[in-house]
C-alpha cells in the first residue's frame, strides 16, 4: 500500500477517479517515471474506462516535460503493452487500466525493459515517493521536450499471437467469445480472419460504460449469460475475458465453467509436447493436479509465490517456458515471460484439435482426481492471527510457508493467504479424488476463519 498516494498498491496502481487517481496525478506520475527509469521512449495504451484518454494525456504530457517520447498506442489490452514495449525495443511501457475493479476506478500497470514489471519490490515505491513530491510543487520543471506519436500495433501483435500458435494447428471449431464489453472485442477482431474458427459474438462492443456489469468472469453473475448461451448446445468452447484481457476464461462445450487452476495443468502438458523437459513456474495454492501433469510429460516443476512481479522474475531465473497461476493469469516466455489472455485460448484450441477432445473430456479427469474449493475469500480483522489459528489447528501437516501458509495431509491440503491490498484472507482446498472430503475441509476452514 502506497505512503503518500492511495492510488499505489502493491504491484500497480489503482485508484478511485477522480478522488484518488486523477490527471494531476497521472501527470505528477508520468514525471516521476521519467526520472525514476531513465526512459527516453515509453508507449501507453488504455483500455476501455471512459477516463482512460484523460489520464493517458496527462501521464503523457508528465513524460513529455522530462523529454520522454511518447508512443500512443491508444485503446489496447494489458497484454499488448508488454508486447509492444518489447518488440519495438521502447524503454518502458504504461498501461492505463483497473482490470476488474469497478467503474469508478482507474489505474496503471508499468514495465520498463523488455517488459521487466514495476512492482513495490522493484520501483514502484519510488515513482510514488517522487510523484509525491510533484504534487506538492517540490520538483523543478523539466527539459522538455519529448514528442507524442500514435501507433497502430494490432498488426504486429497478430502476427506474434501466429507465430506461437499458427493458424494451421487449428480446426473450424465453433466459439461463443465474450470480452463483456471490455477491449478484448477490438483484438478479437483483428485476429478472426487469420483463424479458421466460426466465432459468435456476444458482448463485443467496447463500452466504458459496463451496460452488462463490469467484465469479471471469475464472478458468477459476470458468467451467467456465457453460460447460458453455451448451454443451448453448437459450440465447442466458450471464452470470455476480462476487460483488459490479460486474462481469460474458458468454459467446455456444455457450459461448465473450468476453475484455472485445471486450466494450468492443461497449458503446461500442451506446451510440453512441443519443449520436452522445459520447467513450468506454477503457485501453491493448488498444485497436485499441476505436479502430476508436469511429471508426466517430463517437465520439471517449479514453485513461486503467487503474484505477476514474483512470476515474472523467478521465470526469467529458471528460464520457464510457461507459468501458470489458479487466478487465470498465464505466462509465456515466447511473450517475454508476461501474462497473456489470447494465448491461452489458442493453446487450448490447438490441443483440442491435436487430440481431437473437447476442453471438457481435456479437463474431466483431473477435476475428478483432485476436485477444488475454487478462491473462497473471508474479510477479517487481522490476516496474521487468522493464519497462525488455522495453523495451530491442523497439527501433524506438511508445512509450506511460500505464500501464506500450505498444510498437506496425504488425501488433502490446503493453502490460506492474505490479500496484499485489502483485509481479506484467501482459502483453496483440494483433495485426492474426493469432493465430499474437499467441501467438508472447505465448510471446517471456513467456520475457522470467520469465528
Amino acid at each position: 500500500m502506497g505512503q503518500y498516494l492511495a492510488c499505489f498498491k502493491a504491484y500497480d496502481v489503482r485508484g478511485k477517479v477522480p478522488s484518488e487517481l486523477n490527471p494531476e496525478v497521472a501527470y505528477a506520475i508520468g514525471r516521476a517515471y521519467a526520472q525514476k527509469t531513465g526512459a527516453k521512449t515509453v508507449c501507453v495504451g488504455y483500455d476501455i474506462r471512459l477516463t482512460g484518454p484523460e489520464l493517458a494525456e496527462s501521464l503523457s504530457r508528465g513524460l513529455n516535460e522530462e523529454g520522454c517520447d511518447v508512443i500512443d498506442l491508444g485503446m489496447i489490452g494489458t497484454e499488448m503493452v508488454y508486447f509492444a514495449t518489447a518488440h519495438y525495443g521502447y524503454d518502458g511501457g504504461i498501461m492505463i487500466t483497473a482490470s476488474h475493479n469497478p467503474p469508478e476506478y482507474n489505474g496503471m500497470k508499468m514495465v520498463r525493459q523488455e517488459s521487466r514489471p514495476i512492482s513495490g519490490d522493484t520501483g514502484l515505491y519510488d515513482i510514488e515517493e517522487l510523484a509525491h513530491k510533484v504534487l506538492q510543487g517540490g520538483v523543478p520543471a523539466g527539459a522538455g521536450g519529448g514528442a507524442i506519436t500514435k501507433k497502430d500495433c494490432y498488426t504486429d501483435f497478430v502476427q506474434h499471437l501466429l507465430k506461437i500458435c499458427p493458424a494451421s494447428e487449428l480446426k473450424n471449431f465453433k466459439v461463443l467469445a465474450s470480452p463483456g464489453n471490455g477491449a478484448a472485442g477490438i483484438a478479437m477482431e483483428a485476429l478472426m480472419p487469420h483463424l479458421p474458427l466460426q466465432v459468435t459474438k456476444m458482448m463485443f462492443e467496447p463500452d466504458g460504460h459496463f451496460p452488462n456489469g463490469v467484465p469479471n468472469p471469475i464472478l458468477e453473475e459476470s458468467r451467467a449469460p456465457v453460460e447460458a448461451e453455451l448451454a443451448k448446445g453448437g459450440y465447442d468452447l466458450g471464452i470470455a475475458w476480462d476487460g483488459d484481457y490479460d486474462r481469460c476464461f474458458l468454459l467446455d462445450e456444455k457450459g461448465n465453467f473450468i476453475e484455472g487452476y485445471y486450466i494450468v495443468g492443461l497449458l503446461a502438458q500442451a506446451i510440453l509436447v512441443d519443449n520436452p523437459g522445459a520447467t513450468i513456474i506454477y503457485d501453491p495454492r493448488l498444485m497436485w493436479n499441476t505436479l502430476e501433469i508436469v511429471a508426466e510429460s517430463g517437465g520439471r516443476a517449479v514453485m513461486c509465490k503467487s503474484g505477476h512481479a514474483f512470476i515474472k522474475e523467478k521465470m526469467r531465473a529458471e528460464n520457464a517456458v510457461y507459468g501458470g497461476e489458479m487466478s487465470a493469469h498465464h505466462y509465456f516466455r515466447d511473450h517475454w515471460y508476461c501474462d497473456s489472455g489470447m494465448i491461452p485460448m489458442l493453446l487450448v484450441l490447438k490441443l483440442m484439435a491435436k487430440t481431437g477432445k473437447s476442453l471438457g473430456e481435456l479437463v474431466g479427469a483431473m477435476i475428478e482426481k483432485f476436485p477444488c474449493s475454487g478462491e473462497v475469500n473471508s474479510t477479517v480483522d487481522d490476516v496474521p492471527t487468522v493464519l497462525a489459528r488455522a495453523e495451530a489447528a491442523y497439527p501433524g501437516g506438511i508445512v509450506d510457508k511460500t505464500d501464506g501458509i500450505s498444510i498437506e495431509f496425504p488425501e488433502w491440503r490446503f493453502n490460506l493467504r492474505g490479500s496484499n491490498t485489502e483485509p481479506v484472507i484467501r482459502l483453496n482446498v483440494e483433495t485426492r479424488a474426493d469432493a465430499n472430503l474437499m467441501r467438508s475441509k472447505t465448510e471446517e476452514l471456513l467456520a475457522l476463519i470467520r469465528a
